[in-house]
């Protein structure tokens, strides 16, 4: 799944791949909110991780769960 953070006053955002369910990041974003000077890290699919102070944070784009075809998709 792709999840793109918004950085304030950085030009460009942060995308991350990660194995995690939509809900499953939701969740830590609900977490990382609930704290005083929290701080909202993921870990993407090649084990790094990235970590944004919550007051950084200008948004946070959950996509979709898809499953990806395997192959090039053409039946014979």
């Amino acid at each position: 799944m792709e999840v793109k953070i918004g950085v304030r006053s950085v030009h460009r955002e942060l995308v991350v791949e990660t194995d995690l369910s939509a809900e499953q990041v939701e969740e830590e974003i609900r977490n990382a909110l609930s704290v005083e000077r929290g701080v909202f890290a993921i870990t993407d699919v090649k084990g790094r991780r990235v970590v944004v102070p919550v007051s950084a944070l200008g948004f946070i784009e959950i996509g979709e769960d898809e499953s990806r075809p395997v192959g090039f998709g053409g039946t014979l």
